[in-house]
């Protein structure tokens, strides 16, 4: 005997795959949705983005601080140098306060002894301007410390006459918490030693 309504067996056979279907391709969906967020996530985390002066953001890359080390050691250094040894009467507490942030007691011991031997005394009677002229350092990797070496030229205006001067000096790095903008490379000078100098002539 013929019925109106198809067979109850074939429908629910029918409903089932549709509904196995759907959860299957929502499944693979989610899925899907997920290894993108991950994606999006990783690629975040290792950018940055900074806003040029026209408003336009621009990203930049960031890698770990140990694959930039030697640039970083080489720009602090450098830094560190011009503002310690690159003074005039008009900006030497300015730069010195500065240079007493990037290193630890041993540069500023250093500081102490030249303020009480009138090295800044002089600078000030007689308008002595110090200018640094190149910094060159070596840096090598020993076990935890990173020693260093850096030859650093510098004149010395006094009015008449200019002399020429080659500083050696010595000490260690070590990884600190960055700190903008007083210690924007994260590093910090220790050991610091002012190990010889001589008068070229040029």
């Amino acid at each position: 005997m013929k019925t109106p309504y198809r067979n109850i067996y074939s429908v629910l056979k029918v409903n089932r795959i549709i509904v196995i279907s759907v959860v299957v391709c929502a499944l693979l969906l989610s899925l899907f949705s997920v290894w993108i967020v991950f994606q999006t996530n990783e690629k975040a985390l290792n950018s940055a983005f900074a806003i040029n002066t026209d408003g336009s953001i621009i990203p930049l890359k960031i890698v770990s601080q140990k694959e930039n080390f030697k640039v970083e050691a080489l720009a602090h250094l450098d830094l560190f140098h011009n503002y310690f040894y690159n003074i005039d009467a008009s900006n030497y507490e300015k730069n010195l306060k500065k240079a007493l942030w990037l290193g630890n007691s041993s540069v500023d011991n250093l500081y102490r002894q030249k303020r009480a031997e009138g090295v800044y005394n002089r600078l000030l009677q007689f308008s002595l301007v110090q200018k640094v002229l190149s910094i060159e350092t070596q840096i090598e990797n020993s076990k935890a410390s990173y020693k260093f070496q850096t030859t650093t030229r510098f004149e010395i205006n006094r009015g008449a006459v200019i002399d020429t001067y080659e500083l050696i000096t010595t000490g260690k790095l070590i990884i600190v918490d960055r700190n903008f903008p007083n210690n924007p490379h994260g590093l910090l000078i220790t050991d610091f030693f002012e190990k010889s100098l001589k008068k070229l002539n040029i």
